[in-house]
C-alpha cells in the first residue's frame, strides 16, 4: 500500500509526462502541418531525405501516443488506488518500481517471468521454415 508522499509522487511523475507528451504530440502536429513540399529546385535525393524525417517523426509520434495512453491508464489505476497491484500475481508493485517506471503493470517477479518467456518464443525455431528445407 502507497503512502500519501509516494502516491501524490507518483500523480506528479504522470502529470508532468502527460504534459511533456502533449507538447510533443503538439511539435508533431506543427511537423506535419507546416512541411514545406515545394520541389523546386530540389533533387530526388533532398526530396527522398525530406521523406525519410518525415517518416521517422511520425513512428516518434505514434510511439509518444502509446505512451500517452500508458499514462493515462497508470493515472487510472493511481486514482482507484491499483497503481501498485500486478496485473498478473495481484501482488505488489514495490514504490521503487513505480518511482523507476510509473507506467508499470507488472511486479518484478512477474516482469522476469514474461521476459523469460518472451526469450524462449524468440528462441524456437522457424516451424515453417523448418518445413521448406
Amino acid at each position: 500500500m502507497l503512502t500519501a508522499k509516494q502516491t501524490a509522487t507518483l500523480k506528479d511523475m504522470l502529470d508532468r509526462e502527460l504534459h511533456r507528451l502533449a507538447g510533443k504530440a503538439h511539435e508533431a502536429l506543427d511537423f506535419s502541418m507546416n512541411r514545406d513540399r515545394a520541389s523546386v529546385g530540389r533533387d530526388s535525393i533532398d526530396e527522398s531525405m525530406e521523406e525519410e524525417i518525415y517518416a521517422t517523426q511520425l513512428r516518434l509520434h505514434d510511439r509518444e501516443t502509446g505512451l500517452i495512453a500508458k499514462v493515462q491508464s497508470a493515472r487510472a489505476r493511481l486514482e482507484q488506488g491499483k497503481i501498485d497491484e500486478c496485473e498478473d500475481c495481484q501482488g505488489a508493485i514495490g514504490f521503487r518500481r513505480l518511482e523507476a517506471r510509473p507506467v508499470t503493470t507488472l511486479c518484478v517477479e512477474c516482469k522476469t517471468i514474461r521476459e523469460r518467456e518472451e526469450d524462449e518464443i524468440a528462441d524456437e525455431p522457424d516451424v515453417g521454415r523448418a518445413l521448406d528445407t
